[in-house]
């Protein structure tokens, strides 16, 4: 819904320098970061694609595209690199057929990210800050407001400042599972 009806010349706010969440580590710093709101309303402004053009062909550094869900598609790119989202932006033209999707997101996994909707999510959102982790394909500043004219375009890598991923360890997945269990301690209480 959202992403038919966006048109990202207008509909983008930024909140740049503002306070997160504290659990949130996106950011710059500790509750510090940005927020964006994407504002959708009226009739769909574009068909939400869901097959790759033929022959596309992607930066340097970037590759394995894959359809997240209609509209989406995630890239793989090498390890993260502070200028790599404007130079995959910069690199692209509004014309190039990658803006047959609405939203771009570059990713560590693509495979990963696209398997399923809970996986995209996550690594979308956890692993960005909208004023430094979004741009665009054709982006431009008109009258202080930021937009562009092909695919919004979000960096999802893992950056150096984000804390390492969480790792269940099985033998301590079985332990609380014991106690959870009949006879156990902390049986019935979830």
């Amino acid at each position: 819904h959202v992403l038919a009806r966006a048109d990202f010349r207008r509909d983008l706010h930024f909140q740049t320098r503002t306070t997160i969440d504290t659990l949130d580590y996106s950011g710059e710093g500790l509750n510090r970061g940005s927020k964006v709101v994407l504002a959708a309303v009226g009739k769909p402004i574009r068909a939400l694609s869901t097959v790759l053009p033929s022959g596309l062909r992607l930066p340097d550094g970037f590759d394995d595209a894959r359809v997240a869900m209609p509209g989406v598609l995630v890239v793989r790119g090498a390890a993260y690199g502070a200028d790599d989202l404007r130079r995959f932006c910069a690199t692209l033209s509004p014309d190039h057929p990658i803006n047959v999707f609405a939203l771009v997101v570059i990713v560590d996994d693509a495979e990963l990210s696209a398997r399923s909707l809970d996986n995209f999510l996550w690594v979308t959102f956890t692993r960005m800050n909208p004023a430094l982790d979004m741009d665009g394909i054709g982006a431009s500043t008109v009258n202080k407001h930021w937009g562009c004219t092909g695919a919004l375009v979000i960096d999802a890598r893992k950056k150096p400042h984000h804390a390492p991923p969480l790792v269940e360890d099985p033998k301590v997945t079985a332990r609380v599972d014991a106690l959870a269990g009949q006879g156990g301690p902390l049986a019935g209480l979830w």
